[in-house]
């Protein structure tokens, strides 16, 4: 079984990215474009809420202000560490309120960084696999970030091909307003060199979009 990453695990301040377990001989010791080895964020570092800014899922073309909120499950005896994951959004026309899709993930045994979910009530028989492929931390140059005091934080997920939807990749960042044009630039050029991923890299060829941010968002029950 994959061992949590310790806390004082430092943020990677270069942008580098590992390709998804499914197109790699030995998914346990994936390597990164930048030629190091991936190491998978601590589970506390990952515990606030994040903006989706970009995505190639079409389920988001329709919707607006897309956030995933990730927190500690409770502990339960004998298993890993899971999550509890919250996502919300509001249509794109921006009527109606927000729209609240919960349930729980638990860590992959073999796959380091890589989840299963599994919806919670009428959900609960909708599961799907995803897997952090990069993340980290930058400065930001001329301004201090609402949410992260001068460093914008960001993360690149990608999503296994489910009954209802295709294979996909999200890039998320921890300032509402969403992730600098450097870093941005950064991740796609980092996505595009995904040689071992060429699925991925046409994904992100001709489906990446930004997901449009209308501030302030609507909050939720």
């Amino acid at each position: 079984m994959t061992e949590p990453t310790p806390t004082d695990v430092k943020p990677p301040n270069t942008i580098s990215l590992r390709a998804p377990s499914k197109y790699l001989a030995d998914p346990s010791k994936s390597t990164t474009t930048t030629g190091g080895p991936f190491v998978s964020p601590p589970l506390e570092w990952l515990w606030r809420t994040w903006a989706v800014t970009h995505s190639t899922l079409s389920m988001w073309r329709s919707a607006r202000n897309v956030r995933i909120t990730y927190k500690p499950y409770k502990p339960e005896s004998g298993k890993p560490v899971a999550n509890d994951n919250l996502v919300e959004y509001e249509k794109k026309s921006g009527k109606g309120g927000v729209k609240r899709v919960e349930g729980v993930e638990r860590p992959s045994a073999k796959i380091p960084g890589a989840w299963t979910w599994r919806g919670k009530g009428l959900l609960a028989i909708a599961s799907s696999h995803w897997e952090i492929l990069g993340w980290g931390e930058r400065p930001l140059l001329g301004g201090v970030g609402d949410m992260g005091e001068g460093v914008e934080r960001w993360v690149v997920t990608w999503f296994a091909p489910t009954l209802f939807t295709q294979e996909g990749v999200d890039i998320y960042s921890d300032r509402k307003e969403g992730l600098s044009k450097e870093t941005v630039d950064g991740i796609i050029k980092a996505l595009k060199d995904l040689k071992d991923a060429p699925k991925v890299v046409e994904l992100v060829e001709k489906h990446m979009q930004e997901v449009e941010i209308s501030l302030p968002w609507k909050e939720g029950k």
